[in-house]
């Protein structure tokens, strides 16, 4: 059965954000949480497959993204908000309980609700980052990671990012999607979507303190313990950004998690490898529990 979009804005955590909802009402919550820079259109080819599922989806604008609200402190942007802000989501939505799906920033809000809430998720699906306490360690001792991780340390610069990826037309932003990916995989049209999205009052300054409330309190990030629900693992290995080794590291800190990887993809697999990702999301989300689950 086909189902169509839903474009509505829910309260939550004292802001509102604007969320694309889709499938049965009474099917099973699934969250999808973007990353940097993108919104709930990256995830425009697995919300409908998984409506088709049975599955009811909720892909948010996160806070500072495209329609969500954007406050205006570094401080509003900690891991501790980001995750309150998807609880209560799971209170709006009536639910207890709910799968979570997450890449890239959108993958370490995940990371930190498995660890410091795992009774409200059911399990959660980890695209292209690693574990926090892996990514810490790789950036502190693995030169080639700090080396892939230089915009972290730029987008701690005041103003200087905000004017560099607002530059012709946004070409920063743009280039970082077309220049990381496979080609063909943004289309023109795709990238007019992303640049209504960066154009909004506020957005590009909300999307970067992210990066310096995290730099900020790095520690604190980092903080993030062993994971005892299941967890299913995407990666790339092509991944512009993160060594593909910092996956199966990632592994050892659950107690309950399968890896697989994508040779030819990039850090936005689940764009390139439409197919291939929702089929492994469908049968990990559908996967009966078991004792050690």
């Amino acid at each position: 059965m086909a189902y169509e979009l839903d474009y509505t804005f829910v309260r939550t955590n004292g802001i509102t954000l604007h969320v694309v909802q889709c499938g049965p009402a009474e099917g099973p919550l699934v969250i999808l949480l973007h990353g940097f820079p993108e919104f709930w259109y990256g995830w425009r080819h697995q919300i409908e497959a998984l409506a088709a599922a049975g599955y009811r989806v909720w892909a948010p604008d996160q806070r500072g993204y495209n329609l969500s609200d954007k406050p205006s402190r570094v401080q509003d942007y900690r891991i501790e908000q980001l995750g309150a802000d998807v609880l209560g989501l799971l209170d709006a939505a009536g639910e207890q309980q709910a799968f979570v799906v997450g890449h890239d920033w959108g993958a370490a809000v995940t990371w930190w609700l498995a660890a410091h809430h795992p009774e409200r998720l059911k399990r959660v699906a980890i695209l292209n980052v690693p574990h926090p306490a892996v990514l810490g360690q790789a950036l502190r001792r693995a030169p080639g990671q700090l080396v892939k991780s230089w915009y972290i340390f730029f987008f701690q610069l005041p103003w200087l990012p905000e004017r560099l990826f607002r530059r012709r037309q946004f070409q920063f932003g743009r280039r970082a999607l077309r220049g990381t990916s496979r080609p063909g995989t943004f289309t023109r049209d795709d990238l007019k979507h992303y640049v209504a999205a960066w154009s909004r009052r506020g957005a590009l300054s909300a999307m970067i303190n992210w990066y310096r409330a995290a730099f900020r309190k790095a520690k604190r990030v980092g903080q993030v313990g062993r994971i005892t629900i299941p967890v299913r693992m995407l990666w790339g290995r092509q991944d512009a950004f993160l060594e593909p080794e910092l996956a199966q590291l990632s592994v050892g800190q659950c107690d309950n998690a399968e890896l697989t990887y994508f040779d030819t993809a990039t850090h936005w697999l689940h764009q390139e490898e439409p197919a291939a990702v929702n089929k492994l999301l469908l049968e990990f989300l559908a996967a009966e529990p078991t004792s050690s689950d």
